[in-house]
């Protein structure tokens, strides 16, 4: 019997003909976007034009920004701490601009409403399965889409 791909086994619940057919496309063509919806505080993650995902997200709190735009991320860092604010954890960061990022939080009980200083937060697994595919894919294939 043939072994799930690591990225099969993330995102088990979308089954298995789904993964098969997005994974025979050539990993030149792949792309995978994390669109945000500030509105929603939702992330919805495509993979090939795909959904692969959606996850409830926190983003920045009154009086902080989230910017709105589209993205090519920038830097991955699994282990990453905040220099900014009192050396925050901030695992499975995904930069996107300047010192915004998407990353796992600790305080998943404020995930679905505005909570941070501005960055992206997500469960720690959730951010675990889109730092994984990322550095899978290529940060040079990876979009950041925030809107309102």
């Amino acid at each position: 019997m043939r072994k799930a791909s690591p990225i099969a086994r993330c995102f088990g619940l979308l089954g298995i003909a789904l993964l098969t057919a997005v994974l025979a496309t050539s990993a030149s063509a792949s792309t995978v976007i994390a669109k945000v919806e500030k509105s929603k505080q939702l992330m919805t993650v495509f993979y090939n034009g795909e959904v692969l995902a959606q996850w409830p997200v926190s983003t920045a709190r009154p009086g902080k920004v989230t910017p709105t735009g589209t993205w090519t991320a920038k830097a991955l860092s699994r282990y990453h701490r905040s220099s900014r604010y009192d050396d925050a954890p901030m695992p499975y960061s995904i930069f996107y601009s300047g010192h915004f990022a998407i990353h796992g939080t600790d305080q998943v009980k404020k995930l679905g409403r505005p909570a941070s200083s501005g960055c992206i937060r997500l469960h720690p697994k959730n951010a675990a399965k889109l730092f994984n595919l990322v550095r899978t894919e290529g940060l040079e294939n990876t979009r950041v889409v925030v809107v309102d």
